[in-house]
């Protein structure tokens, strides 16, 4: 292995590159700016409840990288811990998701439901990447949107971009993008209740099958009662379990495209050791073993680790190459919603 002088220094002992990028105390700055922005965006969520904190966090990590008094910050000093926490923060909440999930609760669905859920996903995955190609959207936007909105929103696409390689501000932009397209739904969709003539179960597994985030299927399903709130978990969990093969997928896709590698002779996993944990969290519940406190606090843990990370995540958005395929972008995530939607709206009538 090549070993490298730490950069702007003549002398000193030589170092293994890696080392040389990433230095644990060099990443403190961004990792307290990203915790100030978990407080911060946990405060503006118990002022306005309407807003969920993981946009929020979104939100705030966009201003930051933007407003004059903290963008030299956020480009300088705490840069690396941004980045660290937009990474690797992010693969322990996609580890700790695997906590929500049971297999007791994907059996209990019935074929026909889950049937109708892996349609859902096939369908809005492939009809979001085959529009963001002909859209001519730039890097890995079509495959990042597609997962959110097939998958499980800011997760799903974290998860996938560690096997696909994505540039930053793609993964940035589409989770951006994921997340307030989510946060729409809570408003959107309650309205659509009456109107769609749907009962509380049907309501319930609609609004699972067509959000995005866990936390946005609640808020969405909630106004509808204690009926179309299980209905809309359990469905929901059934997209997410879908997160393994979808990984495994593209891992595989990528290693056939690119030569067996992203950068410079890194080798892509078939299914990243995230992911395995993701897998064994949901084999952990599964037993029953886990007392009602451990998930409650396991569930609080994953919204602040997962809100760290999209703080960092939005903190990499560069608003003005988001502009150049902004209304592209946007007009992808209508599409996105209009496909997922109506198709789980359709499967919902057909299997209840």
């Amino acid at each position: 292995m090549a070993l490298t002088r730490p950069s702007g220094s003549a002398a000193g002992p030589l170092v293994p590159p890696a080392l040389g990028r990433l230095r644990p105390s060099g990443s403190v700055p961004g990792l307290a700016m990203a915790a100030a922005g978990v407080l911060l965006a946990n405060g503006i969520h118990r002022v306005l409840p309407a807003v969920p904190m993981l946009t929020a966090a979104v939100l705030l990590g966009i201003a930051a990288a933007h407003l004059p008094g903290t963008r030299t910050l956020v480009q300088g000093t705490a840069k690396s811990g941004l980045a660290l926490a937009g990474k690797r923060l992010m693969r322990v909440g996609v580890v700790l998701l695997g906590l929500k999930l049971s297999l007791s609760d994907v059996a209990g669905l019935g074929w026909a439901t889950v049937a109708m859920v892996l349609t859902v996903v096939a369908a809005t995955f492939a009809g979001t990447y085959w529009l963001g190609r002909r859209m001519g959207l730039p890097g890995d936007q079509p495959l990042l949107v597609a997962t959110g909105y097939s998958i499980c929103g800011a997760s799903a696409i974290g998860a996938v971009s560690q096997v696909s390689g994505s540039e930053e501000e793609d993964v940035a932009g589409s989770v951006a993008l994921v997340t307030l397209c989510g946060t729409l739904a809570i408003a959107v969709l309650p309205m659509l209740h009456g109107p769609l003539g749907l009962d509380g179960l049907q309501f319930g597994r609609w609004v699972g099958a067509s959000v995005h985030d866990v936390g946005q299927v609640v808020a969405t399903a909630q106004t509808a009662g204690p009926e179309a709130l299980r209905e809309a978990v359990l469905v929901k969990l059934m997209r997410v379990a879908l997160l393994a093969p979808l990984v495994a997928g593209v891992g595989i896709a990528v290693r056939r495209s690119r030569g067996q590698a992203v950068g410079a002779g890194k080798k892509v996993p078939v299914l990243p050791l995230f992911v395995a944990g993701f897998l064994a969290m949901i084999a952990l519940r599964s037993t029953g073993l886990l007392g009602t406190g451990v998930l409650n606090g396991a569930d609080q843990l994953q919204q602040l680790v997962l809100a760290a990370a999209l703080f960092g995540l939005g903190a990499a958005v560069n608003l003005r190459t988001m502009v150049r395929t902004g209304g592209r972008m946007a007009l992808l995530g209508l599409a996105s919603w209009v496909v997922v939607a109506g198709v789980s709206y359709a499967g919902v009538l057909l299997t209840t």
